[in-house]
């Protein structure tokens, strides 16, 4: 099997955390010890995937700025005899084979994946959303790796929610296959409540195999005026099968105000008792 590739898309506004996101990425925006986006990386190198596109938009040169040497600063350290945090911005730089795609009009979750084609090739490749954070053993890619190096089949991770939080979710239904694993019937991008199909959210960890940009390309705008990736999703079920898988890690939406307090308060605390 051809190597497993990640995207990880980078590239919006940051609307919910205004206006603090103004000038500053919400990617970027710190949780404990680092920012949002290094945990995101740090999840798809655990899981053993070392080539990394992240799209991106010319508003967010922060993020590219973070992963890459700073040659006055490591000076600095070293003749400070600072070693230890020499060490650690030497670890950022070389976390991973990282590749920056500019996605010039954000168009949606859809669109910024359609700009990593060239980067994936025909390649199996994982998505990891830049700013939701999972945490758990196994992290959810390293499930998801596993699950698709066994299944050969397109996956992503799905979370229980409540009623009141359909909206903020692409909704899946399916038969359970095996326990935590579903075959996918069916998906349908932040519905109401009442037209939801079940209670499981999509959680924004995927592996897809190369096909998905076929589907992609055809998709036009539709929920929120964006090309959705789960319409793409949706239009691949009729070709190929799709699996969900219930993780049961926790995951936090850091693009969120609620989501990004309980990451650091809960990474913290697990960073502070180690």
């Amino acid at each position: 099997m051809k190597k497993i590739k990640a995207v990880i898309p980078a590239a919006g506004f940051g609307t919910r955390f205004l206006p603090l996101t103004k000038a500053q990425p919400k990617e970027m925006l710190p949780v404990v010890n680092k920012p949002t986006i290094q945990w995101v990386i740090e999840e798809a190198v655990d899981a053993g995937i070392t080539e990394i596109a992240i799209i991106t938009g010319t508003h967010k040169q922060a993020i590219e700025n973070h992963f890459k040497p700073i040659e006055k600063l490591e000076k600095a350290l070293e003749k400070a005899g600072k070693i230890k945090e020499l060490g650690e911005i030497r670890k950022v730089n070389e976390l991973a084979n990282l590749e920056f795609i500019i996605q010039e009009e954000q168009k949606g979750l859809g669109h910024a994946i359609l700009c990593a084609e060239d980067f994936v090739g025909d390649n199996p490749f994982a998505v990891l959303l830049g700013d939701t954070i999972c945490t758990g053993n196994p992290n959810c890619t390293k499930g998801l790796v596993d699950i698709f190096t066994n299944k050969k089949a397109s996956i992503f991770s799905v979370e229980e929610i409540k009623p009141e939080e359909t909206h903020r979710y692409g909704i899946v239904s399916g038969k359970e296959i095996e326990r935590g694993l579903m075959l996918v019937d069916d998906l349908v991008e932040k519905p109401d409540s009442k037209e939801a199909p079940s209670l499981l959210g999509i959680q924004g960890r995927y592996i897809f195999t190369p096909d998905l940009f076929d589907y992609q390309r055809s998709i036009k705008r539709g929920a929120g005026g964006e090309i959705q990736l789960t319409d793409a999703i949706r239009l691949m079920l009729s070709d190929y099968p799709v699996a969900g898988y219930l993780y049961e890690g926790k995951k936090f939406d850091c693009g969120s105000k609620e989501g990004y307090v309980n990451a650091i308060t809960y990474l913290a605390k697990d960073i502070l008792d180690n």
